[in-house]
């Protein structure tokens, strides 16, 4: 174990080390400020969540204002658009950040604001955030399948260079997307269902379909998804590892979903997910979500997380692509 973990430490240094998705409520600086806990542990590259269908799209406007403002103004984090783009970044020693959005009201019904967010940063976007939306079904609601807006959504986003992202889509929608969809596909944060049973998770063949399109499954931290309310490394490895054996090493990443304000909560330790989960019951079942409060992993794990891949027999390159090289690869054929 002692050598795994070297080698380990040796392999996560020199990775590119990729954060397929990160947090709720960007509502002040101090949330933006807590980027350094993905710097501290080495992150790469960080998807930073700003909208999602529980609010409104005049909301996620004003986020990312907030968020390209602030960005510009710091010396180690860079906002990228492309993987040249993230490639000068990481040389330079500094985070490279795009932004995605959870759920298609954040269009406002125009196919045009695909565009005006790309041009803003944004380079993946959810269909639906758990419930239905003009483009098509979410996990937690009855699944419609894609509409003819969200049928022309994915041209648009396939067009523009933009990540169709199918996490907290219902079954129906994302098997949908992955067919008409021109480049690969991914899931940011989703986990096996097969492992826990939980709405959130996708089956084995929506992860097969994905891979098939030449896409990505990122493994999602939080607690309730991965089963237990285990946030360990070794759960999230667990989760890993069943998608290496069920699609290979190849179509298998990291999407944390940390929460962006986990640290600028109230001083009772309630954070701002656990606010809207409270506010917004529809959005989160309860008999889905007991207990209210969300449990996730950090990215700090993600060091060890590597050591336990090795563990099990996964090769260095392999560790490599879990890493964040897969979806390096996958940004290079959507973005550019």
């Amino acid at each position: 174990m002692v050598e795994h973990i070297q080698v380990a430490n040796s392999i996560y240094e020199n990775a590119l080390v990729w954060d397929a998705h990160a947090g709720f409520e960007l509502t002040h600086e101090r949330d933006l400020e807590t980027l350094s806990v993905w710097r501290d542990a080495g992150v790469s590259y960080l998807s930073v969540n700003v909208g999602y269908d529980v609010r409104d799209w005049r909301v996620t406007v004003k986020n990312l204002a907030l968020a390209r403002r602030w960005i510009d103004a710091q010396s180690d984090f860079d906002l990228v658009g492309t993987v040249a783009d993230l490639d000068r970044a990481r040389a330079a020693g500094h985070m490279a950040i795009t932004f995605d959005i959870e759920g298609m009201c954040a269009l406002d019904g125009s196919i045009d604001m695909v565009q005006l967010y790309h041009d803003l940063g944004v380079r993946q976007m959810v269909f639906a955030y758990n419930l239905n939306n003009a483009a098509g079904g979410g996990c937690h609601d009855k699944d419609i399948g894609l509409t003819d807006f969200g049928r022309d959504v994915i041209r648009e986003m396939n067009e523009v260079g933009m990540f169709v992202d199918c996490s907290h889509a219902g079954y129906r929608t994302t098997m949908e997307a992955m067919e008409i969809s021109q480049v690969p596909v991914i899931f940011s944060h989703s986990n096996p269902r097969a492992l826990h049973d939980h709405e959130r998770n996708i089956w084995d063949d929506q992860a097969l379909a994905c891979a098939a399109s030449g896409g990505v499954v990122g493994i999602n931290g939080i607690g309730v998804f991965l089963g237990d309310d285990d946030i360990s490394s070794a759960n999230m490895s667990r989760h890993i590892m069943y998608y290496v054996q069920l699609i290979g090493a190849d179509h298998v990443g990291i999407g944390i979903d940390y929460e962006i304000n986990a640290d600028s909560g109230s001083d009772d330790g309630v954070t701002g997910l656990d606010i809207a989960l409270s506010e917004n019951p529809d959005f989160w079942p309860p008999e889905q979500y007991p207990g209210g409060a969300i449990k996730c992993a950090a990215p700090s794990q993600l060091r060890e997380i590597a050591s336990n891949l090795l563990a099990e027999g996964l090769s260095k390159a392999e560790v490599v692509g879990i890493l964040g090289g897969n979806f390096r690869r996958v940004a290079k054929l959507v973005w550019g």
